[in-house]
């Protein structure tokens, strides 16, 4: 590909590789490069005789097999204590292989880099240069894109501001600097979340459409609000009331108990609430009793059927009941709903939202992801006797885990909407878990209570890095069965050696063995390592046949003679001594599947913390490249969880189970075909967990390398479009992910748009996805 078209005033730039680069050889195009490692970058020249100057800077990058990249311009600024200033590039669309960015270049640079990959990888960089445009060109540049996404108003608002002659001139400078930094926010997607909600969630003008919804329901629920009050600041206890006050939906009843609170406002307040509203009832308690009493004296008042909790400093969306008694209408048989939530600070500012996943077995185990908003049958509520005492400060997390154990999969429904505002105050558990230390206690007690009742031998530990989170050890079999570590190889003895030796040298499960699967190797040190290794526990399995990943798999399985199955690429090096014991504890429940573990790259970046699926580019690596110790969102990085599917490169399995969904597909002889077995695996009725106590180091494609020759990326084309017809409905809605984050990285940032039905029809249409708005051109 080249530039669109020729321009006299364009300045070519040169960029010349300099370190972790290796530029294209006889097997691939000439102008393909691939990044050996994170920092992988090139010198540019030709911007010293644009220093100051506003500049629009063109780009022509195509990463390979559409992966996701985060591009940028280094400037080593010239200063005492020389420093580097990165300039994100917006990443390459998979239709659009031109990046632009307008900027103002930096007059004190001493050198600049640009990096094409956010990772190691194969991609194509087919020139760059650079256009004179001025700044008050590049004002107009700049604000026109931010219109696509703020509209005319907003952006002429901007504008008036950065040259009304009214203000001085350090305050039109200040209104540029918005200008640049709004413009940047909308070129590289980082929208805020209050611009997501402005965009996203339906306004007060469309209150008479939904409300207008409930008459052509089969019927109405009717929702009985168990609200427990003690000594809350008033104007926070009057929010709450308030938020349910304004609530579309008018099917409700609030239950409130006040746990004998002492300051005198409580009383005044629910009493002028209770006659102001009929629906409104109120227990005033003698003597306090702590949460979980006052809450089940709130909940002898309810009498409609559905109980939803509500804690008296937090407040509902206008439209929570709503939605809630919207699925109810539609799901006859749901008994227990759960919504996403966000935080609200002092002065009712929404912040940090928490974007859930559908119902997770596995992290509900880690904590309490279903937390707010939760509604549930009362009939089950009452069956389960309400809240239980002893449980304080986890008493909503006991209650779901025991709901749960009477319930299908298919009777718990996410509702992926903020319907929740959690006060964050200092002592309150929203704005720090540590504020209510018996909390975590507690949960952990009721994760051991649920599995004892459960029938699960297992116990209950402080998670390693977020101790306020659980991390679950089930018991191993008895006796301890075989597992069958399955190795595919060709050549490159080295990292062959590297696996085997660190299986043996660092395992402390012993009832193993390993089948090495060589595939057409012909080095001379290969076939010396398979002489060294081969003993009673290790095999090596001749299969000349062409590669197909997927067969060469099941060849292999079908001849293993263990009752589990580990498919272990050749090019990994065991970390944790303990990893089989951790996979197959999770492999051995009887209801979960494949289990996949915690990879990361020799340069120390995750590689692979779980799989999520999308439309576009079918596989994303959750929170891939994030650094060892960081949580990632809510915790998902560093505790366990299911998800849609895991890495083929280190899966355990039950042999059984591999052979009951019929092995890898031979016809996804590379690509995919992990991801497509454990859909099957899912379909079939079981969960794939990732867990990240088991971790390997992962040398991706050292092997055979990225192959991106024209027959191979035809043959990916193929594999992809073959994955988008067999699984629309998981690629377009990933249970364990959520519509309201982004499918364009792997990093968990908001979704821009939103994926959720109904929040597309409220959206200003001058709104238009990121995507849509990096084709943009502004070519002269």
């Amino acid at each position: 590909m080249m530039f669109s078209s020729a321009s006299s005033d364009a300045i070519t730039l040169p960029l010349v590789p300099a370190n972790g680069i290796d530029a294209g050889t006889s097997n691939h195009p000439a102008d393909a490069c691939a990044a050996r490692r994170d920092s992988s970058d090139f010198d540019v020249g030709g911007l010293d005789a644009l220093r100051g100057q506003w500049v629009r800077l063109e780009v022509l990058l195509e990463v390979d097999r559409d992966e996701w990249s985060s591009p940028n311009l280094q400037f080593e600024l010239q200063a005492d204590d020389p420093e580097i200033h990165t300039l994100g590039l917006p990443s390459p669309a998979s239709d659009q292989r031109r990046i632009e960015l307008i900027f103002n270049v930096p007059p004190n640079f001493q050198s600049v880099r640009f990096c094409a990959n956010a990772r190691p990888g194969r991609f194509r960089l087919n020139g760059a240069r650079a256009f004179v445009i001025g700044r008050a060109r590049a004002i107009f540049e700049m604000l026109r894109a931010v219109a696509t996404v703020d509209g005319f108003f907003r952006s002429a608002a901007l504008l008036r501001d950065a040259v009304d002659p009214g203000r001085n001139a350090a305050a039109r400078h200040r209104a540029r600097q918005r200008i640049v930094q709004r413009y940047m926010q909308v070129r590289l997607g980082q929208y805020t979340y209050a611009e997501w909600i402005d965009a996203f969630e339906p306004k007060p003008s469309h209150r008479a459409d939904l409300a207008s919804a409930h008459s052509q329901w089969r019927c109405q629920p009717t929702v009985s609000i168990v609200f427990p009050v003690f000594n809350v600041e008033e104007r926070f206890l009057r929010a709450a009331l308030n938020s349910v006050l304004a609530q579309i939906y008018p099917h409700w009843q609030l239950c409130i108990a006040d746990d004998g609170s002492t300051e005198p406002h409580i009383r005044k307040v629910l009493q002028d609430y209770s006659k102001r509203d009929s629906r409104i009832r109120v227990v005033y308690r003698e003597h306090n009793g702590h949460i979980v009493e006052a809450s089940n004296s709130a909940l002898e008042l309810a009498t409609n059927d559905w109980v939803a909790f509500l804690d008296h400093d937090d407040r509902l969306h206008p439209h929570a009941f709503h939605f809630v008694a919207e699925a109810i209408a539609t799901h006859p048989d749901v008994s227990l709903i759960y919504s996403d939530e966000d935080k609200i600070d002092a002065q009712d500012r929404r912040q940090d939202p928490y974007f859930k996943c559908d119902y997770n077995y596995e992290l509900l185990l880690a904590y309490n992801m279903v937390c707010h908003l939760t509604v549930l049958r009362r009939s089950l509520v009452n069956d389960l006797g309400g809240l239980r005492r002893g449980f304080e400060g986890a008493q909503d997390y006991d209650l779901v885990l025991r709901a749960t154990e009477h319930l299908s999969s298919d009777q718990i429904l996410h509702l992926p909407r903020v319907l929740y505002h959690w006060r964050a105050h200092p002592g309150s558990t929203a704005l720090s878990s540590q504020a209510k230390p018996y909390a975590a206690f507690a949960g952990r007690r009721a994760v051991e209570e649920h599995l004892q009742r459960r029938g699960i031998r297992a116990t209950v530990a402080p998670a390693p890095d977020l101790p306020e989170m659980n991390r679950v050890r089930y018991a191993l079999p008895d006796p301890a069965p075989t597992v069958s570590i399955v190795i595919c190889t060709r050549d490159r003895a080295d990292l062959l050696a590297a696996c085997i030796d660190s299986i043996a040298e660092r395992s402390t499960y012993r009832n193993y063995e390993v089948l090495v699967v060589d595939n057409g190797s012909t080095e001379a040190a290969t076939f010396r390592l398979f002489e060294r290794v081969q003993s009673g526990r290790v095999r090596v399995m001749r299969d000349a046949s062409p590669f197909n990943f997927s067969a060469l798999n099941n060849r292999a399985v079908r001849v293993a003679s263990g009752d589990f199955v580990c498919l272990l690429n050749n090019d990994t090096e065991i970390i944790t001594a303990d990893w089989i014991e951790e996979l197959l504890s999770f492999a051995a429940q009887q209801d979960v599947g494949a289990v996949g573990c915690r990879l990361w790259y020799p340069s120390g970046g995750l590689q692979h913390g779980g799989v999520f699926l999308g439309p576009l580019h079918v596989v994303h690596h959750a929170h891939r490249h994030l650094r060892r110790g960081h949580p990632g969102y809510f915790g998902r990085a560093i505790i366990h969880q299911s998800f849609s599917a895991v890495t083929g490169a280190a899966l355990m399995i039950r042999k059984s189970l591999y052979d009951e969904v019929g092995g890898l597909d031979e016809n996804l002889p590379v690509t995919f075909n992990d991801i497509d077995f454990c859909l099957r695996v899912r379909k079939a009725g079981y969960r794939n967990v990732w867990t990240p106590y088991a971790e390997i180091i992962h040398h991706e494609c050292a092997t055979r390398g990225a192959d991106s020759s024209p027959g191979a990326r035809a043959r990916v084309e193929a594999e992809t479009r073959v994955m988008k017809q067999r699984w629309p409905a998981v690629l377009q809605n990933d249970p364990a992910y959520s519509p309201n984050l982004s499918v364009e990285s792997e990093d968990f940032r908001i979704a821009w748009p939103a994926r959720v039905d109904g929040y597309q029809h409220v959206t200003p249409t001058h709104l238009i996805s990121r995507r849509e708005e990096a084709s943009v051109s502004y070519s002269e």
